[in-house]
């Protein structure tokens, strides 16, 4: 697909991105979807509003009766979508820069809609074949001002089914929560302190400029988190991206928790023989350890969560119980609550981990890797070209075993190094892990280089 990426839609505001355009994405996925009604939601960015506004306009010129969520994380659009049957056209670039926004689009059932119809969608939008409506026949507009709060309120809801609120409200835990000005803003300090919890907060006032920090809730993004941790003794730091549908944490000594190491710790604590985990082709090392000792099975797909969703609703189509999937970069999913990620609720399922012990503890068992990752820029699309073809040269040359499912991953046995694209922005990211630091950077140098010599001719 040319439009939709790994993750939907995205761009910068003004370029890619514009009012026009998200008009006719959202018209588009109305006709397609049939629809009496869907709703509109956004995050905090400063454009978020604006193309809220576009989005809703169009839908209505095509007969689509709209509700308007307002700021909300997107699992709590995801959360209204499964409680009404209203699809969802969600205002977000995620954990993309400030500069950017973007568009996801959500099913009825409160999940990203399948690669099959995005395509459909895509060609609805590509040919600009909508069915525009007269005078008579526009959709309405209604306000929802309670999204948030219905959101939260299900979150507490299944906690107490999944039995975790009370044992979590027994031990009272202390909460840094970091949500980077973003919709979590809104819901998850109220969320965890209604589950008990003594809750502080940094970057907690909504701001689409993002002041505190860059959406995207990597190490060296989260210095201001890890020192409330220190400075308030907190048992655990918790840090959202844009939309909160991922969640990072830190330690109870103020130390960076690495997201994969966090994504073992919950998938050991639930998975039973038999039981199947799927995850992406940068998958680390400790969740192969981890699903090899528990006698599961460790699916492989491209990276994005709409290749997980696929493969997690092929699974269980098939009768394979997958109780937990997800990405080293805290979008972790556990499909019996709902198939999509939330920050709030895997932060809620990593905190009952340490209501049994120190943060520092619950992740000790997953240490032992050195886990580096990078990223080249480009400006032309020829650049990009040159360096894959870089990249695919050094991959067929290298004495390892080879997997194209998403770019070029290279597999040593006690180490791996993986190149490919983004689906979001202009980049090409770089991955690689190993027992010690050394031999990891080691790795994505003998990717990088040629890589960056092969741009420079571009």
């Amino acid at each position: 697909m040319d439009v939709f990426g790994s993750s939907g839609v995205r761009g910068v505001v003004g370029e890619k991105l514009t009012p026009p355009f998200v008009g006719r994405v959202a018209a588009a996925a109305a006709t397609v979807l049939d629809a009496d009604t869907m709703a509109v939601a956004r995050d905090t960015r400063t454009s978020g509003q604006l193309f809220a506004d576009a989005a809703a306009s169009a839908l209505a010129a095509v007969g689509c009766s709209v509700a308007r969520l307002g700021v909300v994380p997107t699992p709590g659009a995801q959360a209204y979508a499964d409680r009404t049957g209203r699809p969802v056209v969600m205002i977000t670039a995620s954990h993309n820069p400030p500069a950017y926004n973007g568009v996801k689009l959500v099913g009825g059932d409160g999940t990203e809609l399948p690669r099959a119809t995005l395509e459909t969608i895509e060609d609805r939008l590509l040919a600009e074949d909508f069915d525009l409506v007269g005078y008579d026949a526009v959709g309405s507009s209604t306000r929802i001002p309670d999204a948030p709060e219905t959101y939260v309120e299900e979150l507490l809801d299944r906690l107490a089914t999944d039995g975790l609120r009370e044992r979590l409200a027994a031990a009272e835990p202390t909460v840094a929560i970091d949500p980077g000005n973003g919709a979590g803003c809104v819901t998850s300090p109220r969320f965890f302190r209604e589950l008990g919890c003594d809750v502080v907060t940094v970057n907690g006032q909504p701001d689409g400029h993002f002041p505190g920090r860059d959406p995207e809730p990597v190490a060296d993004n989260l210095g201001s988190l890890r020192r409330l941790v220190r400075s308030t003794d907190a048992d655990l730091g918790i840090a959202h991206d844009g939309d909160a549908d991922r969640a990072m944490f830190v330690d109870e000594t103020g130390s960076h928790i690495e997201g994969d190491a966090a994504l073992a710790a919950l998938a050991d604590a639930e998975l039973e023989p038999g039981d199947a985990v799927v995850s992406a082709v940068n998958v680390s090392q400790r969740l192969v350890d981890v699903v090899a000792d528990a006698d599961a099975e460790l699916e492989l797909t491209q990276i994005g969560s709409t290749y997980l969703i696929s493969r997690i609703r092929k699974l269980r189509r098939e009768g394979t119980s997958v109780p937990v999937a997800g990405e080293g970069n805290g979008g972790i999913m556990f499909p019996d609550y709902r198939i999509a990620r939330d920050g709030a609720y895997t932060a809620a399922r990593f905190l009952a981990l340490v209501a049994d012990r120190p943060a520092s503890d619950v992740v000790a068992d997953y240490s032992g890797y050195a886990y580096l990752r990078a990223n080249i820029e480009y400006d032309h699309p020829d650049e990009r070209e040159a360096m894959l073809v870089a990249a695919e040269k050094v991959a067929e040359d290298a004495d390892a075993e080879l997997t194209t499912t998403d770019g070029y991953r290279l597999d040593y046995g006690d180490a791996w190094v993986l190149v490919r694209p983004s689906g979001t922005e202009p980049l090409v990211r770089l991955y690689a892990e190993a027992g010690d630091r050394a031999r990891a950077q080691t790795l994505l140098e003998t990717f990088r280089d040629p890589m960056e010599d092969a741009q420079a001719e571009a």
